[in-house]
């Protein structure tokens, strides 16, 4: 299914950018923009900052010179309208509407391409324009402050469209160096030092020990220490047999 981004008579170079940002992240390429302010506005210094790497994007971005031209291929449209218009297309938001195209449960022909319409920063899409629309989209917003950046709204509907078309799996991150849990050896090596190590700092007392020793020696098998682990566990007791014999001077 083909998508575009439709931007309509917009007035700030930024904005452009930080739509062509938007769009590659999600994935999407196709950008048309429809009688913008500025005639060179995909080679501004303002634009190509806020596309952050994103120039492939303006590279191949189309300026028109009406909604008609840009609108080629398009069989669905969905204007993005925060307040509804009487007599529109009807108003649902960005998941809902695209729950329609991938709900196992409906059947039908999908459409061959998905437009989103974006109206001017200052007064939004005009009604006509709404009016030729099949969906008004409106993304659910603090009811007491609705206001959305340009970048940002074409940001959601973007990724809201990804998701509803199988998304991007999350990528990993760095892998970390799986270390092997030490041994029983080791560990016993261990708590015989912190025996010591707590001895000397008069928090064990061999003549009545009770459990205290199995007790971490349980602890530290639940926890399944690795073998570095139990170097900086040493580490620990001996700094704390240095310790006390320090105070003893």
């Amino acid at each position: 299914m083909k998508t575009r981004f439709i931007l309509i008579e917009t007035s700030h170079a930024g904005n452009v950018g930080a739509a062509a940002r938007a769009m590659k992240v999600m994935g999407f390429d196709d950008l048309v923009l429809v009688a913008p302010r500025w005639p060179n506005v995909l080679r501004r210094e303002e634009t190509i900052q806020r596309a952050s790497g994103a120039l492939d994007v303006l590279d191949q971005a189309r300026i028109v010179p009406t909604l008609d031209d840009a609108l080629e291929g398009m069989t669905h449209l969905c204007a993005t309208a925060m307040t509804p218009r009487d007599f529109g297309p009807p108003t649902m938001s960005p998941r809902d509407c695209f729950a329609q195209f991938t709900d196992a449960r409906t059947t039908g022909a999908q459409p061959a391409g998905m437009a989103f319409l974006f109206g001017s920063e200052r007064f939004g899409m005009r009604n006509e324009d709404v009016y030729r629309c099949h969906v008004a989209l409106s993304i659910p917003t603090n009811p007491a402050f609705g206001s959305l950046n340009l970048g940002a709204a074409l940001q959601v509907i973007a990724y809201e469209w990804r998701q509803a078309l199988g998304g991007f799996s999350v990528q990993p991150g760095a892998a970390q160096v799986q270390t092997a849990a030490a041994d029983a050896q080791q560990v016993a090596g261990m708590l015989a030092h912190w025996e010591l190590a707590l001895t000397a700092i008069d928090y064990f007392d061999p003549l009545a020990p009770r459990k205290l020793m199995p007790r971490l020696n349980h602890l530290f098998n639940r926890a399944a220490v690795t073998a570095e682990e139990i170097h900086i566990l040493r580490g620990v007791a001996k700094a704390m047999l240095q310790t006390a014999e320090r105070a003893k001077r």
